[in-house]
């Protein structure tokens, strides 16, 4: 199981680093890793550490802990929505505005969550009363 992970995160980075219009040559250079071993990482043959990974992440402007998640290294959440996935994937805004934008993402869902169980809960009653 440790290989299909290795090689997954060597896809997921490739996947990033083609969505961010780069060569494995130019994230080499942003990122002090050599070009050959990145080339090792998005075949699957090499397993970066952490703070391989980390570089990568800052490399390609996208959160670690998403690296991290892929790479079996830290425990997934909850499933990301579509939503959060754009977000984080987005090249245009910092990490910083990304987490904001998740944070007020986040508050607007589990807020709508609460209403729809307050209705629930209201239609139950009226159920037992009727």
């Amino acid at each position: 199981m440790a290989s299909s992970k290795v090689g997954s995160i060597g896809e997921y980075i490739r996947e990033q680093r083609q969505r961010a219009k780069i060569s494995v040559r130019q994230l080499a250079e942003a990122t002090g890793v050599s070009n050959p071993y990145l080339s090792q990482i998005e075949r699957g043959l090499r397993k970066p550490s952490a703070e391989i990974l980390q570089q990568i992440a800052k490399g390609l402007r996208i959160s670690a802990e998403v690296l991290y998640v892929q790479a079996g290294i830290l425990e997934d959440r909850e499933a990301d929505t579509d939503v959060q996935t754009a977000i984080r994937a987005d090249l245009l805004l910092t990490e910083r505005q990304k987490q904001v934008l998740l944070d007020i993402y986040l508050s607007f869902a589990k807020e709508n969550e609460a209403a729809s169980n307050g209705r629930e809960h209201a239609d139950v009653g009226k159920e037992q009363v009727g």
